[in-house]
This record gives C-alpha cells, sequence and structure tokens, in this order.
C-alpha cells in the first residue's frame, strides 16, 4: 500500500512539472526577428466632436521582403492586446494595432430603480492580464509561421505627434448670402 501511495504521489508530482514548464515556455519570445522591421511609432488621436472616441494606433512596418510563410496575427502594447490590420504600402506592408481608449467616449448610462429600464447600459470591460511584461516603448507580435504560433519582442517604439482631429464649425458661422 505504502508502494502505490508513494508511486501515485510522483505520477502526479511528474505531470504536474510537465503542465508547468509547458505553460511557461508557451509565450517564449523569439530572439531572431521573423522579417526586417521599418519604422515602428505608436500614435494617439482624439476626435474633435464629444463623443466622438479616442485611442493609440500602434503602426508596424515591414519590408518587401516579407516570407510569404509569415502571418502577423496580434499585438501587445501596453497592458492590452488587440488583432492587427494588414495594408499594403510601396515598401512592403503596414500592421495597425488599434487600442481604443475610455477618453471622448460616448457614454449613456441609464441609472434606475427599475433593472428593466437598466437594460442597455453596457457592461464595463474588463481588463485582461497579458502573459508578457513590457516597458512603455515595447510590444510583442504574435505570429504563425507553418501552423506554429511565436512570439517577438520590438523595443524602442517611437511616439509620435497626436492627432487631434477638428470639430466641425459651429452653425453660426456658416456664411449666408
Amino acid at each position: 500500500m505504502k508502494f502505490l501511495k508513494q508511486t501515485s504521489f510522483l505520477l502526479v508530482m511528474l505531470i504536474l512539472m510537465v503542465t508547468v514548464s509547458q505553460c511557461s515556455t508557451a509565450q517564449k519570445l523569439q530572439q531572431k526577428a521573423p522579417v526586417q522591421f521599418g519604422d515602428v511609432y505608436v500614435q494617439k488621436w482624439i476626435a474633435g466632436i464629444k463623443g466622438g472616441g479616442s485611442g493609440i494606433n500602434l503602426f508596424i512596418e515591414t519590408n518587401s521582403n516579407t516570407n510569404e510563410n509569415i502571418v502577423f496575427d496580434s499585438v501587445y502594447f501596453r497592458g492590452r492586446h488587440v488583432k492587427l490590420e494588414i495594408t499594403k504600402t510601396a515598401n512592403g506592408l503596414l500592421y495597425i494595432g488599434r487600442f481604443n481608449t475610455s477618453i471622448n467616449q460616448h457614454k449613456d448610462i441609464i441609472l434606475s430603480s427599475d433593472p428593466k429600464e437598466e437594460y442597455g447600459n453596457q457592461l464595463p470591460k474588463n481588463t485582461t492580464v497579458i502573459p508578457f511584461e513590457l516597458m512603455n516603448d515595447e510590444c510583442v507580435v504574435r505570429y504563425i509561421v507553418d501552423n506554429k504560433t511565436l512570439y517577438y519582442k520590438i523595443t524602442n517604439v517611437k511616439e509620435k505627434e497626436s492627432l487631434n482631429y477638428p470639430s466641425a464649425p459651429p452653425n453660426n458661422t456658416l456664411i449666408r448670402n
């Protein structure tokens, strides 16, 4: 009986060690860049009208020699994670991560003692914990090569001047004939 207990304990410990080691290496960062990166920069924006929104756009440029077997999927940046959009440029591809921020968002919240009146209210967004510790000027791109998911950290992300979109002119400033 004692032998059975010891054997089962060792078996459970072995399974736990294998599981923990697989989890810790699941998001291992690659040391070599998968492609040649051009400019990598971030630019904040804010709409010029109340409730028009705001956000941060992260731009990742790659050269035209990008391997077609590599698919950039998403990016981790400043504690958040979003899917990447792809745009072709004259020199290669441009990947854009669009992070919405809470500034200048339209918020219609109905507060009432009747729960039926509050039905249309949106729930607050939960913040997810990303699996990487990043500085403010670092991001991690998630990419897929031959059905294998890999991660690469980009450092020295430059911050460009904010885009402050103009608002529409007030009605009383229109010129009438």
